[in-house]
């Protein structure tokens, strides 16, 4: 397995990443994702694509460097999603690796991501990989936006 971090522009961000990505993010539209991309990229958001031995993207990762009072700076996981059909082959692993190099090499204290509540599947994974649950994630829709919450 191979993992690439991909920057805007990349073609392989739309023809291998995104229909991973969509697997988890199904609203997302290849002309969406590029809004986001390209507005988040200055924010800090990066992409991470991995590839099986044959070549094919089985696992993508979206995520950011974070600086914060709580956590001072973190690597924050927007995105982590393996490919249906990879599931429980180690891409999950390989991608939290990957993101701990950075973490580390960013002088990060933690990795740290949110999962919807319904991803019960996730959290057992999450579990494993010596993840803690360590807060409640609360959200307040905003009515009158044209946007995919």
């Amino acid at each position: 397995m191979k993992i690439i971090d991909l920057e805007p522009g990349d073609p392989r961000l739309e023809s291998d990443l995104l229909p991973v990505l969509s697997e988890l993010r199904p609203h997302l539209t290849p002309e969406l994702f590029h809004e986001v991309y390209e507005a988040g990229h200055p924010e800090g958001l990066r992409f991470s694509a991995a590839y099986s031995d044959a070549g094919s993207c089985v696992g993508a990762a979206g995520w950011r460097i974070v600086n914060n009072t709580s956590s001072l700076r973190k690597l924050y996981v927007d995105d982590l999603v393996t490919a249906a059909a990879e599931r429980s082959t180690g891409v999950g692993h390989a991608l939290i690796d990957h993101l701990e190099g950075h973490a580390r090499a960013a002088g990060c204290h933690e990795l740290n991501l949110d999962s919807g509540t319904h991803r019960t599947g996730a959290h057992r994974f999450y579990l494993r990989e010596r993840f803690d649950i360590t807060a409640f994630n609360f959200s307040r829709p905003l009515g009158g936006q044209d946007d995919a919450s």
